[in-house]
């Protein structure tokens, strides 16, 4: 694991601590790790949801359902 060395702002560096002394994550570099992988997570879906866009603007139309995207999204975010 590569190890890296970082400064927060004091507000920041207090929610991290108070979210290690809530046990809910063992550790600031724990809780930063989630966050990072949260954020690329969220980043798939809004590259998915671009392409989509981009698609259908440059199609016309989606034969697709509001259900049956929504289905597709939901899909992608949990795999």
């Amino acid at each position: 694991m590569a190890r890296q060395s970082i400064s927060f702002t004091q507000p920041n560096d207090e929610w991290l601590k108070s979210q290690v002394d809530t046990q809910e994550y063992s550790s600031k570099s724990e809780l930063v790790n989630d966050l990072i992988r949260q954020a690329r997570n969220q980043q798939i879906e809004i590259d998915w949801i671009k392409a989509k866009l981009d698609k259908a603007e440059n199609s016309g139309f989606s034969n697709d359902s509001k259900e049956q995207i929504l289905a597709q999204a939901k899909s992608i975010i949990n795999d």
